[in-house]
């Protein structure tokens, strides 16, 4: 892990400030989505980037009841369930 040298306080919401430095570096904009890991005793904050729930794939997505569904994971399904799929 690589330390930046920048020390942020928790305010008493608990929310902390990103630096403008590090959001331009990993292109987070306003409003962007992060999602928050844990790791031992470390908190990892990634730019979201929504993925098959199946799978984790990223390519070729479908939104279906607010979740993203790959076009594989939609064929894999319907093979399962004995339908047949037309591209």
């Amino acid at each position: 892990m690589k330390s930046t040298g920048i020390v942020r306080k928790v305010d008493e919401l608990g929310r902390i400030v990103l630096p403008i430095e590090l959001r331009r570096n990993l292109n987070i904009s306003e409003r962007d989505s992060l999602e928050i890991f844990i790791e031992d005793d470390r908190i990892i904050l990634k730019k979201y980037e929504p993925a098959d729930i199946f799978t984790g794939n990223m390519e070729d997505l479908i939104e279906y009841r607010g979740k993203k569904v790959s076009l594989e994971s939609i064929k894999e399904l319907a093979k399962i369930a004995g339908l047949e799929f037309k591209n």
